[in-house]
């Protein structure tokens, strides 16, 4: 029978924990309320009972788990540095070594967009792929590089923050501290921010309808339908920040020249809005060489990316993703 590996991807809402094998054939999957308000102990805690759950249900013990976590970790120690948007941040939690002793195998954790692109890159569109990017468009906008057929992480595992390229300099503040980074202008806060003003100023009629007027069940996916729909103004909006995501696209592709780049997440799922505006800046600004054939594709994998790349973190190990040479 084929080695079964774990794999865990903990977002601030929910975690998705799933059993599978190398070749990235799921076993069993369950997805667990975050609830980080308890602790990380508590969280970590959780997230080992739900492991256990599908060991039991399946019958099958993995041989390593590998996860991926919203924000800095040690990737050899195991150990999270910073995690953003969880209670407490997670500052110098030794998670691995935790989930290790209560599991009984090996434990590695990744940056959760990382691990996504390793998904991706291993069960995605990016297979048989020498070069990638992928963008990860959600609350924030995170990224990965793949270079050689590896995700490249650089020394402290952060290789690939597409989500924080400046493009205005004088821009919205950032929560990393610059100005006007992509995720500012293309992350689903600030796309539903100027739904909410086109709403309140009366130019959102349809959007008014379909969230029966309460702001806060604005979502992409509403303002998408609202566009589709005949609201102009709202149009509009999603295709000024998708123009600023074609910067961003543009950029890495001057810079990595890659065969692929893959977006992914829920802006993302906005569709044609996003992909056809983001293509057409890329003709326009990639002037260097012919960007005819980089293909810009919707990920594959969708939302299981992080879970699958965190199976694929577990089979395959840090070393093998492509850790900095």
């Amino acid at each position: 029978m084929a080695d079964i590996y774990a794999g865990v991807d903990l977002g601030g809402t929910s975690v998705k924990c799933a059993l599978g094998t190398a070749d990235g054939e799921m076993v069993a999957e369950t997805k667990i309320a975050t609830t980080a308000h308890e602790g990380a102990e508590t969280v970590l805690e959780r997230i080992g009972e739900a492991i256990e759950d599908l060991v039991n249900e399946t019958g099958s013990r993995p041989v390593s788990l590998g996860m991926g976590v919203p924000g800095l970790v040690d990737i050899q120690e195991g150990v999270t540095r910073f995690l953003p948007n969880l209670a407490g941040h997670w500052k110098d939690v030794p998670a691995g070594p935790i989930l290790s002793d209560a599991l009984g195998c090996p434990v590695q954790l990744l940056n959760d967009v990382r691990t996504a692109t390793l998904g991706e890159l291993t069960f995605g569109h990016g297979r048989g792929v020498n070069t990638m990017a992928f963008f990860a468009l959600g609350t924030g906008v995170g990224g990965g590089i793949v270079v050689d057929g590896k995700l490249r992480l650089g020394p402290l595992g952060a290789a690939g923050e597409l989500g924080h390229m400046t493009i205005l300099p004088d821009g919205p503040p950032c929560g990393c501290g610059s100005r006007g980074c992509v995720e500012t202008l293309v992350g689903a806060p600030a796309i539903v921010a100027e739904g909410i003003r086109l709403m309140r100023i009366g130019l959102a009629p349809r959007l008014r309808e379909l969230v029966e007027g309460d702001i806060t069940r604005i979502t992409p996916r509403e303002m998408a339908e609202a566009a589709h729909s005949g609201d102009e103004d709202v149009k509009e909006a999603i295709v000024r920040a998708a123009g600023y995501l074609g910067l961003a696209v543009a950029n890495t592709i001057t810079v990595l020249h890659p065969e692929l780049v893959v977006l992914g997440g829920g802006v993302a799922n906005m569709g044609d809005l996003i992909f056809d505006r983001v293509r057409e800046v890329v003709q326009e600004d990639v002037r260097m060489f012919p960007a005819d054939e980089v293909r810009i594709e919707s990920s594959l994998l969708e939302e299981k990316a992080g879970v699958m790349g965190a199976l694929a973190l577990a089979s395959r190990g840090i070393d093998a993703a492509g850790k900095s040479d």
